[in-house]
């Protein structure tokens, strides 16, 4: 089993297995299957060691093309301003590390996020390239997320997602429903709809379902206390607009709308609150709590 290469300045490498076609190089392999990087910036990468291939060895730009040749390439993003909230490191030891995450910071690289992500800062404060999230919450979310911090022990907790023996709950602030009864379930199938990053209900058997109470009943707008019982994309935020109460401050469900690059003003109300699980190794039960506060 080939070593992954490890991580530069806190961002981990993306892998492409080079497919059989007419190349000459890699290089030219790289242009053609991602155009929107220029042959400078790749042959920039080359130079600065940043393309290596599945030993570990820098890629050149003569290297010729041989399908099947894992290449290992990091990311960069030209002018990728800073997020200017910070993370908090609730626990860590020889397994695990839980992070208190501010709004508007992704969990991982994606899109124009590259260096600025959750991953990368914790990469770059503990100096472990193994860290790797066990599961995901949105950039627009705030709260609980948990890491492994060893290859070894990983598994293990990663079953305990999949097998759903971590109980979540989060708080959001939306708007008040008196015609609903609470506790309630909101229980409904969802799929990808349009555009692609955004979730939908449609007809059939339910996947996912959301158990909701209310925290405090304020004058326009309540306090929500939200269980995900399964895990789908933007779950929490889809069941609360289907039930008539997007949460604050959304700007994708109900109605898709802009936000300028760098407007921190009004974050999503949806923060992930508290995370408990019995731990599989100790058998010692955990719980966690996040230190950010939902403002009304």
């Amino acid at each position: 089993m080939r070593k992954r290469p490890p991580a530069i300045d806190g961002l981990a490498a993306s892998t492409l297995q080079l497919p059989p076609g007419p190349w000459r190089s890699v290089l030219d392999c790289l242009c053609e299957r991602f155009p929107a990087v220029s042959r400078a910036r790749w042959l920039d990468r080359m130079a600065r060691g940043r393309v290596v291939d599945g030993d570990g060895r820098w890629v050149t730009p003569e290297m010729p093309h041989r399908a099947g040749l894992d290449v290992h390439y990091y990311r960069q993003v030209a002018d990728e301003p800073p997020i200017p909230f910070d993370e908090v490191v609730l626990h860590a030891d020889a397994d695990l590390l839980m992070a208190d995450k501010p709004h508007f910071l992704p969990v991982t690289p994606a899109g124009p996020h590259v260096h600025e992500t959750l991953l990368g800062r914790l990469i770059r404060r503990t100096g472990n390239d193994a860290l790797v999230p066990l599961h995901r919450i949105d950039r627009e979310t705030a709260g609980l997320v948990l890491f492994s911090t060893n290859p070894r022990s990983r598994a293990t907790y990663q079953a305990l997602f999949r097998e759903r023996g971590i109980e979540k709950q989060y708080e959001a602030i939306a708007p008040a429903l008196p015609n609903v009864e609470f506790p309630c379930t909101r229980a409904s199938r969802m799929a990808a709809g349009e555009p692609f990053f955004r979730m939908q209900e449609v007809d059939g058997p339910a996947n996912s379902e959301t158990r909701i109470d209310v925290i405090a009943r304020e004058e326009a707008n309540w306090r929500y206390a939200l269980t995900p019982v399964s895990g789908r994309k933007h779950q929490l935020r889809v069941h609360m607009a289907a039930l008539g109460a997007p949460i604050a401050n959304d700007g994708m469900y109900p109605m898709l709308s802009h936000r300028e690059a760098g407007d921190y003003s009004a974050p999503l109300r949806l923060l992930a609150k508290r995370l408990s699980f019995v731990d599989p190794l100790s058998g010692v039960e955990r719980t966690f709590c996040s230190g950010f506060l939902l403002l009304p």
